[in-house]
């Protein structure tokens, strides 16, 4: 399928090839793993993005993200991404770590942050790469169709998360 018209572009968006496959971002990708706690001070809930048919790997559920801009660090473009994708504002995250998976011509960051404490995050599908962007319980995770190399790094991603005392 073709993307629709009016899309958020930059230099940076076209296929990279990687021996027999194709990565998006001529200068890697970057996505925004958002997660909120509950009162028990566990992660409980990931804002995540029904992708688009028409996209990569599209009906399954993962991270808003996407290309890096020529210039751009990958912290800035998973915060751009998620601010085109949902509606998240860059004000409300306090990032806490990283995670670099590594191609030989491409690299995609995973950004790992936490709602910064007074901040309502309202996340909503806020363009046409999305049928839906909402919070997502980790107990909901199982009967999503996620993409398959998120599935496969969320274990790792949720450790970068600092230990946090239950809310008093």
């Amino acid at each position: 399928m073709k993307p629709p018209p009016g899309l958020h572009r930059h230099d940076g968006d076209a296929w990279v090839e990687c021996g027999d496959h194709q990565h998006w971002g001529l200068f890697g990708a970057a996505g925004l793993l958002l997660v909120r706690r509950g009162t028990d001070g566990a992660p409980a809930q990931l804002v995540l993005q029904h992708r688009a048919p028409w996209s990569h790997m599209g009906g399954t559920w993962g991270i808003p993200g996407g290309a890096l801009a020529p210039g751009e660090s990958a912290g800035d473009g998973a915060l751009r991404e998620a601010m085109e994708e949902a509606a998240v504002d860059p004000g409300s995250v306090e990032v806490v770590g990283t995670h670099v998976l590594r191609h030989p011509r491409w690299s995609y960051t995973t950004v790992v942050a936490e709602v910064r404490a007074g901040a309502d995050v309202v996340p909503r599908a806020a363009d046409a790469e999305s049928l839906a962007v909402r919070w997502v319980g980790l107990g909901e995770l199982d009967d999503l169709d996620l993409l398959p190399p998120f599935a496969a790094a969320l274990p790792e991603l949720l450790r970068l998360l600092p230990p946090s005392a239950p809310a008093g």
